[in-house]
């Protein structure tokens, strides 16, 4: 009885180990058993190779148990099983041919195999083919940005062969411009290459750039006459020239080892110093050594007695100059390449530098808005109305205010915007109305105190609200559909922030349009710029007008301020920002004319920002200059861009 139980037993386990041993995946990690139980970096790629290149469905789990340490080797017999621990300490073997569970072994019984970093690392990449040819997009993706993230030329023939494969679009085009720059790093063939760099040269991407720099990198040599044949040669120097100094030249013929050092003068005084020998220096007495030429003549002597080593002078380092060939050589090998490469980088450069200026117009453009918005306001009190209205900017910080208030009300970012332009519309309307009858109609015929009075309103304003809302910078949140920036490529993007105030200024300059051309009150505001007592003996009520007028540019301007608070720290001093463009916009462009503001605030903003990017780590010089350039501009144009007709023309 007992010889036929332990019969049954080895039956079963035979019948265990079977499946284990008659798969191929198991043939092929036994094949290479030495390597895998006792991996290094320097010797595991034969086996890691071995699986990936199989062929057989099962390789890619395989890898993936093995770079997760899940792989174990029974020693009774040398097989390789995925373990899987039991709550119970034993660990579930399963056969990697078959997938089935093969029984339960004591971790005595086995040796956990834990690959090192290294090794890790080349498995990773073995996975790659496996990856980038996954079912899930998801995986795919993932596997695509480790390449783009880290190159490497073992991940060049995979990538190629899942591209033909590959059924996302986005994906397709990603692998295909990935392939496209991997084949430029590591492709061998030199065909390739330059076909790559050719189908690359409208792409402004900086990994691009990234790509064909080290293709024409170069280093600086040196020959002792023509060099020599089959150098990819980038350029000859002419020492002399501002590319090599006569200095730089005798340098590289020292550093090649093809001349001897000059004689520095603290070499020579050195020399001087430490070879005194009975009050004599090279058989010249020190009493002598006060001239240049003695001193040269007792450095020679120290070289024929062996004291020194032998040192050029400049006439024989001149002469070694004249003899010798110096080069700049591409360490890329072949001149088609690095030639594509060239023509293919100075394309792309050239596309930059017109996407550099686009970039730079969008700026400007971005900036003109922004200054618009904010002149709007003042382009009807100050243009129209012409009253000096020093209070603007303060508005403008008015309406900014407005829209925190409202933030604070109500939560929801978008719907507050929408409830803010109104409100803060109403609030400025509401403070200009109210200081146009207390102050400013008392002193429309006198200009200087209207200027004076403005400004002391501004100073007050101010004061009020850092009593009220502290000195610290309130934040006014944009709605998150105006997070980020649409971007054109990697050289050209704008914010959307600033697309919105653009659509704003746009939608005002409409507004304003439709307001002075197509309703009542346009026409009776025309009416009393020109002529305000011909206006009056129609009918017309100039107070009423100048009251209404002057409280619509302050809503306006509180609307800027929303506006502008969007991306600007709102504080006490937010219009002060604005107030000096706000002035110069209406100036320059023409005082009472809305085409003129708009003609102005381009002016302003391009040459702004056409200066910060002549001179980018200084923008308070570029106002300066700007400031300067509108002065000059005043001079031959002091009506301004576009000249107003009416009432303020003639004052």
């Amino acid at each position: 009885m007992r010889q036929l139980l332990t019969l049954f037993s080895a039956v079963i386990l035979l019948a265990l180990s079977l499946p284990a041993q008659a798969g191929p995946v198991q043939d092929i990690l036994q094949e290479h058993s030495a390597l895998i139980s006792k991996s290094s970096r320097k010797t595991i790629q034969p086996a890691i190779d071995a699986l990936a290149n199989s062929g057989l469905p099962q390789a890619q789990a395989v890898l993936q148990t093995w770079q997760s340490k899940d792989m174990w080797l029974r020693t009774g017999d040398g097989l390789f099983f995925r373990g899987e621990t039991l709550p119970s300490g034993t660990i579930r073997l399963s056969d990697f041919d078959s997938g089935e569970a093969v029984g339960e072994a004591d971790k005595k019984t086995l040796k956990q195999l834990k690959p090192n970093s290294g090794v890790r690392a080349l498995i990773g990449t073995a996975l790659v083919q496996f990856q980038l040819s996954d079912p899930d997009p998801a995986r795919r993706a993932e596997a695509l940005t480790a390449i783009e993230r880290a190159p490497d030329a073992s991940t060049l023939l995979p990538l190629r062969a899942s591209i033909e494969s590959e059924t996302d679009p986005d994906l397709k085009a990603r692998k295909i411009r990935t392939e496209r720059l991997q084949t430029i790093s590591f492709d061998p063939d030199d065909d390739a290459r330059i076909t790559a760099l050719a189908a690359i040269k409208g792409d402004l991407g900086v990994d691009v750039r990234a790509a064909l720099n080290p293709i024409l990198t170069s280093k600086r040599k040196v020959f002792a006459g023509e060099p020599p044949a089959g150098l990819n040669i980038a350029r000859a120097l002419k020492p002399g020239s501002d590319d090599l100094t006569e200095t730089e030249a005798y340098d590289l013929i020292v550093a090649a080892g093809l001349g001897v050092p000059r004689l520095t003068p603290e070499a020579l005084r050195a020399a001087m110093l430490n070879n005194i020998a009975d009050g004599m220096v090279g058989g010249v007495p020190v009493a002598e050594l006060n001239t240049q030429a003695a001193r040269e003549r007792a450095y020679a002597g120290l070289v024929k007695a062996g004291i020194v080593p032998a040192a050029v002078t400049d006439a024989e380092a001149a002469q070694a100059v004249r003899a010798h060939r110096f080069v700049d050589i591409y360490d890329e090998p072949s001149q088609a390449v690095t030639d594509a490469a060239s023509a293919t980088l100075d394309a792309i450069e050239t596309k930059v530098a017109l996407n550099q200026a686009l970039d730079l117009g969008l700026d400007a453009l971005s900036l003109a808005s922004i200054y618009f918005l904010a002149a709007i306001g003042l382009a009807i009190t100050f243009g129209v109305m012409g009253v000096i209205n020093m209070a603007h900017g303060e508005f403008i910080m008015m309406g900014a205010y407005t829209g925190y208030v409202v933030q604070q009300i109500i939560p929801n970012y978008t719907v507050s915007i929408i409830v803010a332009i109104p409100m803060a519309f109403a609030v400025t309307f509401a403070a200009g109305v109210a200081m146009e009858r207390l102050v400013i109609r008392w002193l429309y015929s006198r200009p200087l105190e209207t200027l004076l009075a403005t400004f002391g309103i501004s100073i007050a304003l101010q004061q009020i609200a850092k009593n009220i809302f502290g000195t610290q910078a309130r934040p006014l949140t944009s709605p998150g559909w105006l997070d980020g920036a649409w971007v054109l490529n990697d050289v050209v993007a704008i914010s959307y922030i600033r697309i919105a105030i653009f659509v704003l200024a746009m939608i005002f300059l409409g507004f304003f349009l439709f307001l002075m051309k197509k309703t009542r009150l346009g026409l009776e505001t025309r009416a009393v710029t020109q002529n305000p007592r011909m206006a009056a003996s129609m009918g017309i009520n100039p107070d009423r007008v100048n009251m209404l007028t002057f409280g619509l540019g302050s809503g306006i301007a509180g609307i800027a301020g929303v506006a502008i608070g969007l991306y600007a720290k709102v504080t006490s001093e937010l219009g002060a920002d604005y107030i000096v463009q706000s002035f110069m916009t209406v100036v320059v462009g023409g005082v009472g004319n809305i085409w003129g503001t708009l003609l102005g605030a381009t002016m302003i903003g391009s040459l702004q920002k056409g200066i910060e990017w002549l001179n980018p780590s200084n923008t308070l010089a570029a106002q300066t200059y700007m400031i300067i350039f509108i002065i000059i501009f005043i001079q031959f144009r002091p009506r301004g861009i576009i000249a107003l007709k009416g009432r303020a023309a003639g004052d």
